[in-house]
């Protein structure tokens, strides 16, 4: 139990840490949240910094999530260990201790967490939620569609713990609770579109 907790507790930490923030800080000398959507994340890192960054700041985030699961894996163990602290990371990425509690939305270390315990299902989602953004070109969108399919297809494909699939819910729920100004902005067609230019 004690080493749960504390793999837990790493994996929050972990997840505390903003990519998005520190590189504004070094590239531009800047505070991300201060720019473009105000969202401590990779779409906004690629809007208002430039590709470079972006792709930086989504890999990072990705592994963090990646991280955390292992760190689940070999400090707690069992079904419910990495998938404990793989929701800590992505609590940690959107709400960061060491950035005031103001973070990015979730989905790229969503996506490490996700991937590293169903990739098949994780997979397929993924595909389907970037034809969606190609098609679109609304990333928020993709990313809702991702957080969706993600537990339809853990309880669909393969034999994976119910734990991941509960794992999988939880994290669709986030995601539309973080993505609850995007979803009104889509509604009422007012949406920023990806390679588009804020006003």
């Amino acid at each position: 139990m004690v080493f749960t907790v504390l793999a837990v507790l790493i994996s929050y930490l972990l997840g505390s840490v903003s990519f998005s923030i520190l590189i504004a800080k070094w590239v531009k000398g800047i505070d991300i949240r201060n720019f473009g959507s105000g969202n401590a994340g990779a779409t906004n890192t690629l809007r208002v910094l430039g590709k470079g960054p972006g792709i930086t700041v989504f890999l990072l985030d990705i592994a963090k999530g990646v991280a955390a699961v292992f760190i689940g894996l070999y400090m707690a163990g069992g079904d419910w260990g990495p998938v404990l602290c793989g929701l800590a990371a992505i609590a940690g990425h959107n709400w960061p201790i060491w950035f005031g509690f103001k973070g990015g939305k979730g989905i790229a270390t969503t996506v490490g967490v996700m991937a590293t315990l169903a990739i098949i299902p994780t997979l397929i989602a993924g595909l389907v939620a970037i034809l969606s953004i190609i098609i679109t070109r609304f990333v928020s969108l993709g990313s809702l569609i991702f957080a969706l399919l993600v537990p339809i297809f853990i309880w669909n494909f393969g034999d994976k713990p119910q734990s991941y699939v509960w794992a999988g819910m939880v994290i669709c729920l986030l995601a539309f609770v973080r993505h609850r100004t995007n979803i009104v902005k889509l509604l009422q067609g007012k949406e920023n579109k990806l390679g588009a230019r804020k006003g």
